[in-house]
């Protein structure tokens, strides 16, 4: 191996873990450049190119350092990445294959039921952990109603890396959560930020599962918790109360996702009219989608 390659392929990552890109990037593709055989340099400017966001040389990098060392399966893995978020749907199928998971026949966008996942979205500014729907190994789409710091909403269609980031519990398991990458198409829902007076817990779960066949979705965002580091880089554990036991406050604040504030006032509006002491209280359009308008 060329010791010059080694050299520069080590600095490269000082470097890039001491937030120079610049610099690791030069030093990545010179040891390319002086080791033209050697996989490493391409795998990690492959990898930049990823945490940058920059899809189409983390494609051409990743396809290269395949290509040198077809056995490795990170390279494979970053590459079906890079070509889900290019719609280089031919590459993505290979790289997903070779990788080892079994992808359905076809030509166009890989459409695939792998069940719920955590996924944290905005993960360098506002973190939420949000539940999503997975369709294939690096795209899911958000079944949660993110709030709207977030910038998310309902519907939106994300693009995830494949490195567990903590866990979360589903149905008595530890599932992993995957960090978002980008949003790749928004969803058509506005949210909604709705105050209601219910009287007790169940008549929040009442209005929860009161979704009009799924053109509304409706969170107790009264029911969130901010989550220490340990917790949300790991496996949440019990903390002590900040507060009394049990004690239910009635005023809540709902998430509601709708694609019209006509269709969440009319969800909202049933639920408050089947038991006593429900009421309806006020409601703000907080993310609103461009290509509508939320009254509409």
């Amino acid at each position: 191996m060329n010791w010059a390659a080694r050299w520069l392929n080590e600095a490269g990552h000082r470097w890039q873990d001491s937030g120079y890109p610049g610099l690791a990037g030069a030093a990545y593709a010179w040891a390319a450049r002086l080791a033209p055989s050697w996989s490493v340099p391409w795998f990690n400017r492959g990898l930049l190119a990823k945490v940058e966001r920059r899809w189409s040389d983390s494609l051409r990098f990743n396809r290269r350092a395949a290509e040198l060392d077809p056995d490795d399966p990170p390279a494979w893995w970053n590459l079906g990445i890079a070509a889900t978020a290019t719609g280089q749907w031919k590459a993505a199928r290979l790289a997903w294959t070779r990788y080892g998971i079994e992808i359905p026949p076809g030509e166009g966008p890989i459409e695939m039921d792998l069940g719920d996942v955590p996924i944290r979205i905005a993960p360098d500014s506002q973190a939420e952990v949000v539940w999503c729907r997975r369709i294939d190994p690096a795209r899911a789409v958000v079944l949660s109603i993110p709030t709207a710091q977030s910038g998310h909403g309902c519907g939106d269609l994300i693009l995830h890396d494949g490195a567990p980031n903590g866990s979360r519990r589903l149905d008595g398991h530890e599932v992993p959560v995957f960090d978002e990458l980008e949003v790749l198409a928004p969803g058509k829902r506005h949210t909604f930020e709705v105050e209601v007076l219910a009287p007790g817990p169940a008549d929040v779960a009442d209005l929860e599962t009161d979704q009009e066949d799924g053109v509304v979705a409706i969170e107790d965002w009264s029911a969130m918790r901010r989550l220490c580091q340990r917790c949300d880089l790991g496996t949440p554990h019990d903390h002590p109360a900040a507060g009394p036991a049990d004690e239910w406050r009635p005023v809540r604040v709902l998430g509601v996702a709708a694609e019209s504030e006509r269709a969440a006032r009319a969800a909202v509006d049933a639920w408050a009219s089947r038991g006593p002491g429900r009421a309806f209280k006020t409601i703000e359009c907080v993310l609103q989608r461009e290509d509508s308008k939320p009254s509409s």
